[in-house]
């Protein structure tokens, strides 16, 4: 087994019993789904092994130290540029931005492979933002922690021009797309 294959049955089990939020689906589709996007610019098996490990730190118990241990010290880096200091000291409402603020920071530090990453990981987001504002209209925030339209564009979009290095990539052309039609008002 390589270290995709393994890294997709630790994905699997880490993320095992949870559900997406809003989507009522299983989280794993989303791992999947990034590594999928990012699997249309790279054929590097570490780099798919981070895009489905992406979320394993930050949303189970799994550490960083056992990212780095099982599946060595790359994709324990592309791991962590991807994950977030959630703040537990502090309610997710009030403590969005500053997360945010951090993480953009990390992919400023960032690479090609971490864009890639990265932009599979929005692009799926944004993938469901469209599909639950062709459902719900712009009310769909409300499910969200930062319910400020005007802010997740703000990040959104930042998160566009920082990646851009993957401007020819159609998946950055698909969520560029994307952060324009949801966010077509705050955008204008």
């Amino acid at each position: 087994m390589d270290t995709f294959e393994e890294a997709t049955l630790f994905a699997l089990q880490a993320h095992q019993g949870m559900i997406r939020k809003r989507a009522g689906i299983p989280y794993i589709l989303h791992p999947f789904e990034v590594a999928t996007i990012v699997s249309t610019m790279t054929t590097d098996r570490e780099v798919l092994a981070a895009a489905v490990l992406h979320d394993v730190v930050e949303d189970t118990p799994v550490s960083l130290e056992q990212i780095e241990e099982r599946f060595g010290a790359r994709v324990a880096k592309l791991v962590a540029c991807e994950s977030e200091n959630k703040h537990p000291e502090m309610p997710k409402d009030q403590s969005w931005r500053l997360r945010k603020e951090e993480s953009l920071a990390d992919l400023a530090a960032g690479g090609r492979d971490e864009h890639m990453i990265w932009l599979g990981d929005k692009l799926s987001n944004m993938r469901s933002f469209y599909q639950m504002l062709r459902e719900e209209g712009n009310g769909f925030w409300q499910h969200f922690n930062q319910r400020d339209s005007a802010q997740q564009a703000w990040y959104y979009d930042t998160v566009a021009q920082m990646t851009s290095d993957l401007s020819e990539e159609l998946a950055w052309q698909e969520y560029r797309r994307l952060v324009d039609v949801v966010f077509e008002e705050e955008l204008s």
